[in-house]
């Protein structure tokens, strides 16, 4: 059997979502995000907070995620697909890129549209260590109800050991463990066990961009620590595979998500 099928008919809905504006929560051009909500009347609605990969440099942006935005929007969540400054950009990296990615999900305190008590964040690749970062750090004004990665690069000193993007890890935090292992500390989802969070782990058995072992790797210790861990390997998907709308591996993510958005 294959292992696609329609996003529409896993997604229907009786009419498009509306065009999604473009919300700023800082004064940097990348300071922004895109809010996605349903075509019908209603809410607040459950949200997403979407994070895209790249390894955290500027050449990628969240276009990436446009299609899953619709997606969700589609399936009855506001999706928040959010904007950060990145590596190669003034003051991305340490620490703006965090910096960024906590003050856009505080930011949803601003709306209206949104049911605060039901918001998990969902990243792929490097937007999935900084979609359980999120779920990691003390004090928000938006608390999550879980957090979703997916191919991500869950464990930042590993990453770093295994070169994974060509020095993107050092790149992103000003050095290797041993240099910047405060950063470390703050920064590496691995290094916060436990989350306090549900998690959601998928991952594609195929995956030559950011091996699967660390997905393993990670979840045995979560679960360890005491966390809620689920992880999902999709047999023959690839890293890319799992922000394919069409996929298996992304329609689990869609079966979870009512679940676990109510988990708060």
């Amino acid at each position: 059997m294959s292992s696609r099928r329609s996003a529409t008919s896993a997604t229907s809905s009786p009419e498009p979502p509306p065009p999604a504006p473009v919300v700023r929560y800082g004064a940097h051009p990348d300071q922004v995000a895109n809010l996605h909500l349903p075509a019908a009347d209603g809410g607040p609605w459950p949200c997403v907070v979407l994070l895209h990969g790249g390894f955290w440099r500027e050449r990628w942006d969240r276009t990436l995620m446009t299609p899953l935005a619709n997606d969700l929007a589609c399936a009855g969540f506001a999706a928040w697909n959010l904007e950060y400054r990145r590596v190669g950009q003034e003051g991305g990296g340490w620490p703006g890129t965090l910096d960024d990615v906590a003050a856009g999900l505080d930011a949803l305190a601003e709306r209206p549209e949104v049911d605060l008590g039901r918001v998990v964040t969902v990243g792929h690749s490097a937007g999935g260590q900084l979609a359980l970062y999120l779920a990691s750090r003390d004090g928000g004004r938006v608390q999550l109800a879980a957090a979703v990665a997916l191919g991500a690069v869950v464990d930042l000193g590993t990453a770093h050991a295994l070169d994974l993007g060509d020095g993107a890890v050092a790149a992103l935090v000003g050095g290797g463990p041993d240099e910047v292992p405060d950063r470390y500390r703050v920064a590496d989802p691995a290094a916060n066990l436990p989350l306090g969070v549900r998690q959601l782990l998928v991952h594609g058995s195929e995956d030559d961009v950011v091996p699967v072992s660390l997905a393993r790797e990670y979840a045995a210790r979560a679960r360890a620590a005491g966390d809620d861990v689920e992880l999902v390997e999709v047999p023959g998907a690839d890293h890319f595979d799992v922000v394919d709308g069409t996929h298996s591996a992304w329609l689990a993510v869609l079966d979870r998500l009512s679940t676990l958005v109510d988990t708060a």
